[in-house]
């Protein structure tokens, strides 16, 4: 079997969500592959220098690089690395993560193109990124989907009776959280008996301020903080409703497993949304930023038992294709 380096953000034993690097290289390494990947630093700038050390380090065992690609800082993790595979003479693959990713294609033009066109391949999770980069002229690209290990998520229909609200991300501006806690409070409002659950780690202070902004509002809302995934699975057993309040993104996989799961999702129509939810087909897409379009949408499924068990039977017949028993020969078909 080929040997892989994986370069990416490997936080999850740092109070971080658990991400690609740790999800996909386990599941790589239990097919065959011989895995390395890095980096666990905290420190932004130990993290980048680990990961360019860990390029020259391996630079005559690794077959490809897989490299987590985004928008944000990242982005120049992924240039810089990419520029010392190239040095090298090593097969570098980035996986295109984050709904903003298209703004970088935009903004940094010239660093993009060194990135892009030079991968043996582009690995895009969705077709609204693969559409994107091909827009910009970038050919070298592959959908091959976030994979979840489908049998770990048992499909349950649910009725509302009392509305229970479960969202899960990480606390970040860009998922727009305190829009969750604003929902609770319009549906609490119509008199409504309703809860609000938000699972998830904070990343960069949201966590705190959506504490406060329940507190100014006098709502009471349940906060988990980072859970495992059996944990999270778990809990959303207790769940009926599943709103994803983002304001950017591109193939989020807790919106996948909630898919999975039989919850009815009701998820901004931002990003890669539209490519993974068809509207009032396997879930329903909104206004972003807007409480009384979730507040509306939610009612008419509370209403509706129908709704929600064409909606749902419909999701969980099209996550099957994410499974990994499907997307693995995906990967297979590149690295072996």
């Amino acid at each position: 079997m080929k040997n892989i380096l994986y370069i990416g953000n490997k936080l999850s034993s740092k109070g971080k969500t658990a991400t690609t690097i740790d999800t996909l290289s386990q599941a790589l390494a239990t097919e065959g592959f011989n895995i390395k990947a890095v980096s666990n630093k905290q420190n932004k700038v130990l993290r980048l220098l680990d990961m360019l050390l860990s390029v020259v380090k391996n630079r005559n065992w690794a077959d490809y690089v897989l490299i987590d690609t985004y928008s944000t800082q990242n982005f120049y993790y992924a240039y810089l690395t990419s520029k010392l595979c190239r040095f090298f003479n090593i097969k570098y693959l980035p996986i295109l993560h984050g709904g903003n990713l298209p703004n970088r294609l935009k903004k940094s033009p010239k660093l993009s193109r060194s990135i892009f066109k030079n991968a043996h391949v582009n690995i895009a999770p969705s077709e609204y990124i693969k559409s994107n980069f091909e827009s910009y002229g970038y050919h070298n690209i592959i959908i091959i989907p976030n994979a979840i290990a489908i049998d770990n998520y048992p499909f349950n229909q649910r009725k509302i009776n009392a509305i229970r609200l479960l969202w899960v991300r990480s606390f970040s501006k860009i998922y727009n959280p305190k829009l969750a806690v604003s929902i609770l409070k319009a549906l609490r409002d119509r008199g409504e008996e309703v809860s609000l659950t938000m699972v998830g780690p904070d990343n960069d202070g949201s966590l705190v301020e959506t504490k406060t902004y329940a507190n100014s509002l006098n709502t009471e809302v349940r906060f988990t903080g980072k859970l495992s995934k059996k944990e999270w699975v778990n809990l959303s057993q207790n769940h009926n409703v599943f709103i994803n309040t983002t304001n950017f993104d591109n193939m989020p996989v807790s919106v996948i497993e909630a898919m999975a799961l039989g919850l009815p999702v009701i998820s901004t129509n931002v990003g890669g949304l539209p490519f993974l939810i068809k509207d009032r087909v396997d879930g329903i897409l909104v206004t972003p930023n807007s409480v009384d379009a979730f507040v509306d949408e939610i009612l008419e499924i509370k209403n509706n038992h129908q709704i929600i068990e064409n909606i749902t039977n419909q999701a969980r017949e099209k996550v099957e294709q994410y499974g990994w028993q499907v997307v693995k020969e995906k990967w297979k078909a590149i690295l072996v």
